[in-house]
């Protein structure tokens, strides 16, 4: 509890069976988180059953591996239904460190904002952590042209380390938003749309052979669905266009 609110942590988790159990000490030892919500998206591993094992976890198993966009409206269906007013997703993979939890939370906790990122840029943590260099220069082009498109001055919008308040995932149509890896960054642009200020803290991250990450064909298809999310959202601005994304 933080200010009375309750703070849950959700994770969208996939064949993360050798970090799980690190993430979630880590994520409890904050002191601060009330629940945590994994939903195992079909994983072919043993993540469903040691989450099944964690106190003060509720876990839920997606039959079919429904992708990572599904996943996450999984999480923050459940975290509103279990009375969340702070939800902090960070991935089991221990790619963001959880001690940011607490800083966060109190920021949406004080009022001050409803959207907090874990931002890898802010710091130059990035490339300190081993992002390798082509995710990097692909992060900065994508950023740049969202950040003119979209209007924002976000520092990355790729990032898996985020901070929600209630009020605003009540607003938020994700249903409309996809399925797929893209879900992240039609989220934040939809933040934007609802005039939300978005905040940054600067987090360090680590990659490993163990933390998760898509290949690059798949990032080559993330990068242009980011950039057809920002193109819709300055169409649908200038009124030349309507959008399930931006109602």
């Amino acid at each position: 509890m933080l200010k009375d609110k309750k703070i849950i942590v959700v994770m969208p988790a996939y064949n993360a069976e050798k970090t799980l159990r690190k993430t979630y000490d880590e994520v409890m030892s904050q002191g601060v988180v009330d629940l945590i919500i994994l939903v195992d998206d079909a994983s072919d591993d043993e993540t469903a059953a040691i989450a099944k094992s964690l106190p003060h976890t509720r876990v839920f198993v997606h039959e079919k591996n429904c992708g990572y966009g599904a996943n996450q409206k999984t999480c923050y269906r459940m975290a509103l239904e279990e009375g969340g007013e702070i939800v902090i997703m960070i991935h089991p993979d221990y790619q963001y460190t959880p001690k940011l939890i607490p800083s966060m939370a109190y920021m949406i906790g004080n009022g001050l904002y409803h959207c907090v990122l874990g931002s890898r840029i802010l710091g130059g943590y990035a490339l300190k952590g081993g992002m390798p260099v082509w995710k990097y220069i692909a992060n900065r082009f994508l950023t740049c042209v969202e950040n003119i498109l979209i209007g924002a001055k976000l520092s990355e919008y790729h990032t898996g380390y985020r901070a929600f308040s209630r009020e605003l995932l009540e607003r938020l149509s994700l249903d409309a938003n996809s399925d797929d890896f893209v879900f992240d960054n039609q989220m934040l642009a939809q933040i934007v749309w609802l005039d939300y200020t978005i905040a940054e803290v600067s987090c360090p991250t680590s990659y490993f052979a163990e933390a998760s990450s898509i290949n690059l064909q798949r990032s080559i298809k993330y990068g242009f669905g980011c950039l057809h999310t920002a193109l819709t959202f300055r169409l649908a601005k200038m009124n030349f266009i309507t959008s399930r994304l931006f109602p």
